[in-house]
């Protein structure tokens, strides 16, 4: 067999400029997404042990990284409030009411509400990767999604430019799903 019958039918490598993100919770933030890090997956492995060497074989577990997402921050700061409100609803600091915007309310995941309703503790996201005329091929779609962090602020007197300021947050979910569009 000939390499030459063996060339892709699509020669076009992916820009990474060429993508949207959405998450159902955090309108505000979507707008705003200047960059997107698809995670890594990676699955475990077992050794079978023999007198003479270990014989890897697949593992029946997938780890999943986390999720990042970097956005320029509105004037307002109303992305910035979503997730940081998000993320205190979580993690009730001060009192029990803070966990009131994401309480149980009804029963999926842990008790919390159905993720693709934007309510309780999760949420569900779609990256969507575009071709080169900017068309949608592929929809990256993170079930169970939750800000784990939200970067520090620099804000500095010193610039003699404008650089809009930007903030990046990190999301861990339970899995992501690879969807031709």
């Amino acid at each position: 067999m000939s390499a030459i019958t063996d060339l892709p039918s699509n020669k076009n490598f992916l820009s990474p400029l060429g993508f949207t993100f959405s998450i159902k919770k955090t309108p505000n933030v979507n707008y705003f997404v200047q960059s997107a890090t698809l995670p890594q997956i990676t699955l475990g492995q077992a050794d079978i042990q023999t007198p003479f060497v270990r014989l890897p074989v697949p593992g029946d577990h997938i780890d999943f990284g986390q999720f990042t997402v970097t956005f320029r921050i509105d004037e307002e700061m109303r992305n910035y409030a979503e997730i940081f409100n998000w993320i205190i609803a979580l993690g009730f600091p001060d009192n029990f009411e803070q966990y009131r915007p994401v309480a149980p309310t009804g029963r999926g995941l842990l008790g919390q509400a159905a993720p693709m309703s934007g309510n309780g503790s999760f949420s569900d996201a779609s990256l969507i990767i575009l071709n080169s005329v900017k068309a949608p091929i592929i929809d990256f779609q993170f079930k169970d999604l939750y800000p784990v962090s939200l970067s520090d602020i620099l804000f500095d007197t010193k610039g003699t430019d404008v650089d809009y300021v930007e903030a990046t947050a990190t999301f861990a979910f339970r899995s992501y799903s690879l969807n031709r569009i």
